[in-house]
């Protein structure tokens, strides 16, 4: 969500039919998805503007279980947020930082919901909850990715700077780096999982620090602006989009809006996935690493390979949309024109794979990995992954294959997955891991995810114990991700932005809870919820993509004027940004500087009108 990208707003219109009738005046009985008669939507008002009353006295705040530590302001352009190669300057506001709920965990450890609010002195009259992803458990107190990140990549805008009242918070927990330090050889440690231990602290990060930070935070409001919010949004990328989608389920009288990028919204099931492909790969590696002495993730595919199968995946895919520009619009049709049996070469038994073709090894790999987790009676344990030119990316590959150059230098060597795989262990299996077992240090880690029973994966995610009384399959997932009737009805909105590209959790997943949404309101759920796929994409940035768009205006037009966004315009990341997010073939050369397209609302993709510049999103239509 980048200003001052383009917004190609449309008004919602129904085709013919109750589907057409549900998005009208009236909605049937039929339209309600249980089968109830329900009103029609409301139109939500718009909100309206207010002014800072005084910030010091925000220290005299009161709160259940709230302690405000501090109060004090700053001066329009003292502060300054930097990200992803992009530099803002900050308008005059109030800082407001304090702490919730405090205790002893079970585990003898100090627990709080810290957190911080950023309150401009011209206030746009709307509450901004911006969450965090990967674990939580820190505060961007420099602004890195706080102030209400305007998601889409990059920050050229954020929600502070617009006027809206911020909150961001660590969910209940921070790093404990004390007892378990990492590998100071691998880098792998379990750092900032061992929250996992005590059971409030995993509810906190599952859902209940929203649930209790959300009414303190308008109270606060109300206080400093004399009137609560008109109109509150839930904003956040990766665990962040599954907190908002949590949100949107659990939480649906408190927020209008609600944006989810990149969700993990079923965050137990994909460490499945994780330790499923740190086993398929491992189990292919024929060489060991030299530092650790266990199976060499970096060794079996390398760039050279997911080159080689980026290009196949683009000759049968790229033009798919009506053009050929190095980049897939139409995501599912790649998924039936391309298969890895067909459209890739297999070396040779006497020659090395040199980006002409793949082993078989290799091809018996990725086939495993994209398939997804199964146990040993071939049952599905999270979703499958769809073929994708994104493979090159640096996200992609760091998260699965390691960035190293083969060699075993450079970074990465395990992969990222395999440093989260403690999560896995102390997070999302009841009962946790014994720390005994798992102590951070990096080959010990490495043989806990090699040793990763399949057969027991779902018991753990979904066990409890007389400590652990709910499973992780419970804190961390929405109740009932196709029932969100209430949010529904009371006109709030919905909008998923998910990268095709993405390592982390699955595009396939997303799509498939986005159907159920829509089975369960009678074959229609955009009047309310849409889904905005960007092509390419890997986890929440990068890849051969538009990643740079603005869905925080398109969501704040949705629910406060009813301009549904059928259409955003994205664009290419520059140079600058690209370098920061650490990517350096993100984008390769096929993607060029300045390019825009629109990213569509599901089921519709971007195609060539036939004339005019492939560089420019005016060129193509949501069809």
């Amino acid at each position: 969500m980048r200003l001052p990208f383009d917004l190609g707003l449309t008004f919602l219109t129904h085709r013919g039919g109750i589907a057409g009738l549900c998005g009208a005046t009236v909605l049937l009985a039929s339209c309600g998805g249980g089968g109830e008669a329900v009103a029609p939507l409301p139109q939500l008002a718009e909100a309206k503007t207010g002014t800072l009353v005084n910030c010091a006295s925000l220290t005299g705040f009161t709160f259940a279980s709230t302690a405000i530590t501090s109060a004090a302001p700053m001066a329009a352009d003292a502060v300054t947020s930097t990200a992803d190669g992009v530099t803002l300057t900050l308008p005059a506001h109030c800082v407001v930082v304090g702490k919730m709920n405090q205790r002893t965990g079970i585990d003898g450890k100090s627990y709080a919901i810290n957190f911080e609010m950023r309150l401009p002195n011209s206030w746009n009259g709307r509450f901004f909850h911006q969450v965090n992803g990967g674990n939580d458990g820190f505060i961007n107190t420099d602004g890195t990715r706080a102030f209400g990140r305007k998601l889409g990549g990059s920050p050229t805008s954020n929600g502070l700077r617009e006027g809206f009242a911020v909150l961001t918070s660590d969910a209940g927990h921070t790093p404990d780096t004390a007892g378990y330090p990492s590998d100071p050889a691998t880098g792998l440690g379990i750092s900032g999982q061992v929250f996992g231990l005590d059971p409030q602290a995993r509810k906190d990060y599952g859902y209940a620090a929203v649930g209790s930070l959300t009414p303190m935070a308008k109270s606060l409001i109300a206080a400093v602006y004399g009137r609560g919010p008109d109109r509150s949004y839930i904003v956040g990328s990766s665990n962040g989009g599954r907190h908002a989608m949590v949100a949107a389920a659990r939480y649906a009288a408190d927020y209008d809006g609600v944006l989810a990028v990149s969700p993990g919204f079923n965050l137990p099931k994909s460490r499945i996935a994780e330790e499923w492909n740190n086993q398929v790969l491992m189990g292919a590696a024929q060489v060991l690493d030299p530092v650790t002495n266990r199976p060499a993730i970096w060794s079996v595919i390398n760039l050279t390979d997911l080159t080689y199968l980026s290009d196949r995946v683009l000759a049968r895919c790229d033009g798919l949309d009506g053009t050929v520009d190095g980049m897939i619009q139409d995501i599912q049709a790649c998924q039936a024109a391309f298969t890895l049996a067909t459209d890739v070469a297999i070396c040779p038994d006497s020659k090395t794979p040199d980006g002409t073709c793949l082993s078989s090894r290799q091809i018996t790999t990725l086939a495993k990995m994209f398939a997804g987790p199964r146990n040993s009676a071939g049952k599905a344990l999270y979703s499958d992954w769809p073929w994708t030119n994104g493979v090159t990316s640096g996200t992609w590959r760091g998260y699965n294959t390691g960035t190293t150059n083969g060699s075993g230098t450079g970074t990465a060597k395990y992969g990222s997955n395999i440093g989260f795989a403690s999560a896995a262990a102390y997070i999302f299996s009841t009962p946790p891991a014994d720390p005994t077992v798992v102590t951070g240090r990096g080959a010990t880690l490495i043989d806990w995810t090699l040793a990763y029973d399949f057969d027991k994966a779902e018991s753990l995610i979904n066990g409890t114990t007389a400590t652990f009384t709910e499973s992780s399959m419970s804190f961390m997932t929405p109740p009932n991700p196709t029932n969100l009737s209430t949010l529904r009805d009371r006109g709030a909105k919905l909008i998923v932005v998910h990268g095709s590209a993405d390592p982390v959790f699955s595009y396939n997943d997303t799509l498939s809870w986005y159907k159920g949404l829509t089975a369960a309101n009678s074959g229609d759920a955009s009047q309310f919820a849409r889904l905005f796929p960007v092509p390419g994409m890997g986890h929440t940035a990068g890849g051969p993509s538009t990643d740079q768009y603005d869905m925080v205006t398109a969501l704040v037009n949705w629910v406060e004027k009813g301009q549904a966004p059928d259409r955003v315009t994205a664009t290419v990341r520059t140079a600058a940004q690209n370098a920061d997010l650490a990517t350096a073939t993100a984008l390769s050369t096929v993607v060029a500087p300045g390019r825009t397209r629109p990213l569509c609302s599901y089921p519709k993709i971007a195609k060539y009108t036939g004339s005019g510049s492939i560089e420019d999103a005016a060129n193509f239509s949501c069809q």
